[in-house]
């Protein structure tokens, strides 16, 4: 059975895909607001991995409306999990299962689990997070275990994170990001897997 897996290219999705894969046929997707935006690095690290990846394009006019909510709100956090969310949905359409890397200690993105009982209801999917259960710090020995990763603070590491191309948005309409995300945020690609 397929799983259809949100993949940013950091270590927790890759994490997760890996997992997944034990028991699934994993494909990896990520979401961009812009078509033609180019993901080189996720593609790599997706190659890295050994699994295929489908990129996917957001409905147009989201990256406007989730840069307005940032705006209003002076924080990220509505709009990332609101994204996260139109993501999920949209897989939910396509696959029996639909999977993640959220971790337990994660805040954003993180689906209330009412939520997630809405969306496996209403699509019948079953959304899985295999590293619900790990604190980052199980995560990161893991990372460290299974795969060759490159950290940077956010806007430095060109992965598929939402967050990227809000900022990017935010910073075309004139306006620094900077104050409407935390800072020092660590971001990472996954570049690699040991043997």
């Amino acid at each position: 059975m397929k799983a259809g897996v949100l993949y940013s290219g950091g270590k927790d999705s890759s994490l997760a895909a890996m997992m997944l894969g034990t028991y699934y046929e994993v494909e990896l997707n990520t979401f961009v607001f812009d078509p033609f935006r180019l993901i080189p690095s996720v593609e790599a690290a997706a190659e890295a991995l050994g699994y295929p990846l489908k990129k996917r394009v957001f409905e147009k006019g989201m990256l406007d409306k989730m840069a307005d909510l940032v705006i209003a709100k002076g924080y990220p956090n509505d709009a990332i999990n609101a994204v996260h969310m139109a993501a999920i949905e949209s897989l939910s359409a396509e696959y029996d299962v639909v999977g993640d890397g959220t971790r337990y200690d994660d805040r954003v993105p993180m689906l209330p689990r009412e939520a997630v009982q809405r969306l496996m209801s209403r699509s019948g999917c079953s959304y899985v997070r295999p590293l619900l259960g790990y604190v980052r710090r199980e995560v990161d020995r893991l990372a460290d275990q299974l795969l060759v990763v490159h950290y940077g603070e956010s806007g430095t590491i060109r992965n598929g994170d939402y967050e990227s191309e809000i900022r990017d948005a935010i910073r075309a309409r004139g306006l620094d990001p900077a104050p409407l995300f935390p800072a020092h945020h660590e971001q990472s690609l996954v570049v690699g897997r040991k043997a």
